[in-house]
């Protein structure tokens, strides 16, 4: 294809344009950045190992010796060990998903629960009905925190809900229907219920209030970096910008005042490489998808209007590359362009980790050019045989 200008540009692959960057919304706002999910996640995790440290103190340290020293009076005490043994099981298999930050199976775990409390409520029997030995009156409700974590609040308060029926309607079957049982029988579902779910909506609403506060700073961050960016970003072109016009100046100065003459080679070099800087500092501003090949088709333009025939030859897609990696690229070529006689073949071959810029020209009299950017990431390269002038700019990734 051509340009305005009537450059010939060859492409060795279609040309596509960058991906721009993209801000996931969700209800109209932004969603939260990775680090505000970190920090969430560490909050959510804190409240995690708190959980499993309440489930296992309770069921070792008060359930399990209850237990034991009821022994063999209970109505069935195979079944109520068998109940204990069970809730351990999920408890230790749930408490290894949390901790790896993972969830369990909530439907079935939840289910097999009350399965147990069904079964230890009636193998404890009436007289140990009030008693530790019925452990899960006050343990089984934080083995339910645990299957439920991260779930609907509404799951864990149809499950507790379970859990209350189950206890009353043991109340009401073994006949402690006197108010001081009843009363007795409402303060356990009531006093073992509302801790657990308090833990449980305060461990959400903190991870959620992390998560919002850390996307506040991220976003803050942000901003900040951008603002930052920015100015230094206008600093610089300001800076590069009079530097080039200086050149310019100078060339112009020379030329009013009769010190320089239009033609000679020297000064007419001096004058288009000052017209192709500008030219490129003007197209760096343009939004476009391939910002290095624009600037060198700029300056591939400019040449072509001074009465050079130039080919520009691009293979693949270059990657997004920052201001400083493309003047580094683009402004020996540049040069070697302002100076160049007869023709000349510029080609760009861009990967994702590597972008290529040659430059071909007929050798000519003169002094080579100098050598202009090329610095820190960018390699420069200059030769000449007698025949031809090759100038070559290199960027890896590292």
């Amino acid at each position: 294809m051509a340009s305005e200008s009537g450059t010939a540009v060859t492409a060795g692959h279609a040309l596509r344009p960058l991906p721009r960057p993209r801000v996931a919304t969700r209800s109209g706002a932004a969603t939260a950045p990775p680090e505000a999910h970190a920090v969430a996640d560490a909050s959510d995790q804190g409240a995690r190992v708190a959980v499993i440290v309440i489930a296992a103190a309770w069921h070792l340290a008060v359930a399990l010796p209850a237990v034991l020293r009821a022994g063999p009076g209970m109505a069935f005490p195979a079944v109520v060990a068998a109940g204990w043994l069970v809730t351990a099981l999920v408890g230790v298999g749930t408490g290894v998903r949390l901790l790896r930050r993972g969830l369990p199976p909530a439907g079935p775990l939840a289910v097999a629960l009350l399965v147990v409390d069904a079964a230890v409520v009636a193998g404890a029997g009436g007289r140990f009905l009030f008693s530790t030995a019925n452990w899960v009156w006050g343990g089984l409700a934080w083995f339910f925190l645990l299957v439920l974590w991260r779930r609907p609040v509404r799951w864990l308060l149809v499950i507790l809900a379970a859990h209350g029926t189950i206890a009353l309607t043991a109340v009401v079957l073994y006949g402690a229907t006197a108010p001081a049982d009843l009363s007795r029988a409402t303060m356990y579902v009531y006093g073992t219920s509302t801790l657990p779910v308090a833990v449980f909506v305060g461990a959400a609403a903190l991870t959620a209030q992390a998560r919002d506060r850390a996307a506040t700073a991220a976003a803050a961050l942000a901003v900040a970096a951008e603002r930052e960016a920015a100015e230094r970003a206008r600093t610089e072109r300001q800076e590069r910008l009079a530097l080039v016009s200086g050149t310019a100046e100078e060339v112009l100065a020379g030329l009013a005042a009769g010190d320089a003459d239009p033609a000679d080679p020297a000064v007419r070099r001096r004058a288009v490489l000052a017209a192709a800087r500008l030219r490129r500092l003007i197209a760096e501003s343009d939004d476009v998808p391939d910002a290095l090949l624009h600037e060198l088709r700029a300056a591939a333009d400019l040449a072509e209007r001074n009465g050079l025939p130039i080919d520009l030859v691009a293979v693949g897609t270059p990657p997004e590359l920052p201001v400083e990696i493309r003047r580094g690229l683009a402004d020996p070529l540049t040069a070697a362009l302002a100076a160049a006689e007869g023709w000349a073949r510029l080609t760009v071959v861009a990967g994702p980790d590597e972008v290529v810029v040659s430059l071909v020209t007929p050798d000519h009299d003169g002094p080579d050019e100098p050598a202009i950017g090329g610095d820190g990431p960018v390699e420069h390269l200059h030769e000449r045989d007698g025949e031809i002038r090759w100038t070559q700019t290199r960027w890896r990734r590292t």
